[in-house]
């Protein structure tokens, strides 16, 4: 019987966890805001884009950002983990398309209970490839393969958060709720990944060597930390954005019911005066 290394997921304790889930949730949040604004614009390019930047935000950051700052955390005793580049970028091309799919089929035309459950499954099983994508992309030294029950679980999972993150992004726009709904995606997208990582098992090498190819995890914090600062950056124009077009629409309030002519806040004379008795 082949033994099993102990892998190690929080070889930083629960510094990767936290910090994994915080930027799952800046990318839940700022999807959910960019959403919030293209449901207020009919069918166009301005539209399109507002989608293209949820696209980005949940599928570039609050999924793909968060697996691979979970992924620092993750070692094997006794061996070097690096990535193979190309596949790592696959894995954010996948995470970003199926998000864009998602948000494309709920964002047009009537909003329908079959058609977000239709986008869910299609971006979950995205979402699910895109974690196995990157799993792909790791260079250990050992042989590697997946308990198929966690793996199905984490599935499940993902198609789940998928469903009711779109569902999320064609309800809701009140601020408030929006940061809760964020706080739940986060949850959901975290407890995938981690659901994931538990069905990889790992068989060390017979004989130990130095895992040569790919790039060292943290060559990754580059990229995550531009994430990080394009998020804040766009999610403070969105929220501003919100602003100015509530404003906006207060201001044409006002200045409609100024212009509404002065007899029509006056009762309507009926013509009857009443006798003094």
């Amino acid at each position: 019987m082949t033994s099993m290394a102990q892998v190690d997921y929080f070889a930083y304790g629960w510094v990767t966890p936290v910090l994994a889930y915080l930027f799952s949730f800046l990318g839940s949040l700022l999807a959910l805001k960019a959403t919030a604004r293209a449901r207020m614009l009919p069918s166009g390019k301005e539209k399109a884009r507002w989608l293209i930047l949820a696209a980005w935000a949940l599928g570039g950051t609050g999924i793909w950002v968060m697996h691979f700052l979970a992924m620092i955390g993750f070692q094997v005793p006794g061996s070097q983990v690096r990535f193979d580049l190309a596949l790592t970028v696959a894995s954010w091309l996948i995470a970003v398309l199926v998000v864009g799919i998602g948000l494309f089929i709920v964002g047009y035309g009537r909003r329908s209970y079959p058609k977000i459950i239709i986008a869910g499954l299609l971006t979950g099983c995205g979402v699910a490839a895109m974690h196995y994508t990157g799993m792909a992309a790791m260079h250990i030294d050992g042989t590697t393969h997946y308990d198929m029950q966690y793996v199905d679980a984490s599935v499940v999972i993902a198609v789940v958060a998928a469903t009711v993150a779109l569902w999320f992004t064609v309800t809701i726009s009140h601020t408030a709720v929006i940061v809760v709904a964020a706080a739940i995606m986060g949850i959901a997208v975290t407890g995938m990944h981690y659901t994931g990582m538990v069905a990889l098992k790992v068989a060390p090498a017979a004989h130990s060597a130095s895992v040569t190819g790919g790039v060292s995890p943290f060559t990754l914090l580059v990229p995550i930390f531009i994430f990080a600062l394009l998020v804040v950056i766009a999610l403070g124009y969105a929220m501003l954005n919100s602003l100015n077009e509530r404003d906006a629409r207060a201001l044409d309030e006002l200045q409609a019911r100024l212009r509404e002519p002065a007899s029509a806040n006056v009762a309507p004379r009926t013509g009857f005066t009443p006798t003094a008795h």
